[in-house]
């Protein structure tokens, strides 16, 4: 199976405010093909760039954009997912994902992965995938156990499929080559950015111990602009990870997301693109 680069949208999200449709226009000029969308609060409304889902399939149409999958938060209203469902499939989506989450215990952890069983059972009777989106805070451990392997084992395999972020495996004090490699094929899709060869340490739990329960504010004490930088430009073997992920034979997309950049947004995009193209050319 081939891998495709994309671009999650979460990477030029100001821009996107300023010109929706003229930042899209950018992104595929840049030479991204593939999309992924984000709705942070679809309690509010389901739409995206203020778009009913059949103007927003137009305006890819038109500008040969793909959208492959979407975050959505929160997921474990039905109702907001039955929305979120019917919303991806009329734009062409073929996945929804879990972009986020915070946890205090193992039970809420299970408890978690219960709720995602059956987000996961709505998607797939609807033919989407689901995904579940990690960051540093899913390798914290409960009872001697990552949160990440306590979501995977309390899921359904056939159901849940992880969107796996390698920044922030790192991050997380976790080798993301041989994490890949026991994800095997449940990964299909694949977040990429890079991390400064400044950043130190490179583990954020040498900072907060490993009992130390990540909340929100503690995760945006690791989520600065001088902690990012664009993919290829930093210090994460990215040629070792595409290696990893083509052996595996499972991932579809490698998507460049950029949480945060000191650069403009679509400028950072942009050279990350350039430099993942020559990666996977390799």
């Amino acid at each position: 199976m081939s891998l495709e680069l994309g671009l999650q949208l979460f990477s030029v999200r100001d821009e996107l405010e300023k010109d929706f449709v003229g930042t899209l226009q950018k992104v595929a000029e840049i030479g991204y093909k593939n999309v992924e969308f984000f709705i942070h609060d679809a309690s509010k409304e389901m739409k995206i760039g203020g778009m009913e889902a059949s103007e927003l399939r137009e305006v890819l149409d038109n500008l040969g954009l793909k959208a492959v999958s979407m975050h959505v938060n929160p997921l474990t209203d039905e109702d907001i997912l039955e929305k979120a469902i019917q919303y991806n499939l009329e734009i062409g989506s073929s996945g929804i994902g879990c972009s986020i989450a915070f946890f205090n215990n193992k039970q809420e952890v299970v408890d978690f992965a219960k709720a995602l069983n059956k987000c996961a059972q709505m998607c797939k009777d609807n033919g989407l995938d689901f995904y579940y989106h990690n960051h540093f805070q899913e390798f914290q451990k409960f009872k001697g156990e990552y949160v990440l392997d306590i979501l995977l084992e309390n899921t359904d395999e056939n159901l849940v499929k992880a969107e796996f972020d390698t920044y922030w495996a790192l991050r997380g004090g976790i080798d993301p080559v041989e994490y890949l490699k026991k994800l095997g094929s449940r990964c299909d899709l694949v977040h990429q950015k890079d991390l400064p060869a400044t950043a130190n340490p490179v583990n954020a739990f040498e900072v907060l111990g490993e009992e130390k329960e990540i909340d929100f504010d503690a995760f945006i004490d690791f989520s600065k602009p001088e902690y990012f930088t664009e993919a290829g430009e930093g210090s994460m073997d990215i040629k070792s990870i595409i290696e990893t992920i083509r052996q595996i034979g499972a991932a579809k997309y490698i998507f460049v997301e950029q949480d945060l950049t000191t650069k403009n947004q679509l400028e950072s995009v942009e050279i990350s693109y350039k430099n993942m193209i020559q990666l996977l050319e390799a």
